[in-house]
């Protein structure tokens, strides 16, 4: 589908049964539902699966709209977590990705992107779109945490917080890098 057929909306409690429907009964990755960023490796682990859904489900319930969800048509074909950053502890315990300086900031985290619908662009919408929901709610800087692959692939289940090229393509500069495969990169709303 051309990209300008894709359209963007955040999660809300509403759209819960696509956020379902996409990530499928395994929660997109090893029973995470996106939950990576926001509980300690332990947790995570314990409650892989079912647990992490219902963790997912109980915080878009509350009101909170975690991310956005990319449709083709009807059919959701793409995922982004975006928030501010205090909303990812575990980005707070990370050496490399320790914040740049003290301004407030929103993180994009995590991308799943449907197997039919990958490399054709919808991360770059998938920014694009988290950039405008952040400036909406607020945002003056959004930042994320691609990785950029010593030979410039990696398997997909290794990018899930995105490539480099997808950030720079949706206008991101790189501002901080403690490891060679590890840029942190912003975007001033």
């Amino acid at each position: 589908m051309p990209a300008s057929e894709i359209t963007y909306t955040p999660l809300t409690p509403e759209r819960w049964p696509d956020f379902e429907a996409l990530f499928g009964a395994r929660g997109a990755c090893a029973g995470c539902w996106c939950m990576y960023w926001r509980l300690s490796r332990s947790q995570l682990t314990a409650q892989a699966g079912d647990g992490n859904r219902l963790n997912m489900h109980a915080l878009v319930h509350t009101g909170e709209e975690p991310g956005i969800l990319a449709y083709a048509g009807y059919q959701p074909v793409g995922w982004c977590a975006v928030g501010p950053r205090e909303s990812f502890p575990t980005l707070g315990r990370s050496r490399i990705l320790k914040p740049v300086d003290d301004q407030p900031v929103w993180s994009v985290v995590c991308f799943f992107v449907a197997r039919l619908s990958r490399r054709q662009g919808l991360t770059v919408g998938l920014l694009k779109a988290a950039a405008e929901f952040a400036k909406k709610n607020g945002a003056r800087i959004i930042e994320g945490y691609p990785v950029e692959p010593r030979e410039g692939k990696a398997p997909d289940v290794f990018v899930f917080t995105g490539l480099a090229r997808a950030f720079q393509q949706a206008g991101f500069v790189e501002v901080a890098r403690r490891s060679e495969t590890r840029p942190i990169m912003r975007l001033g709303l």
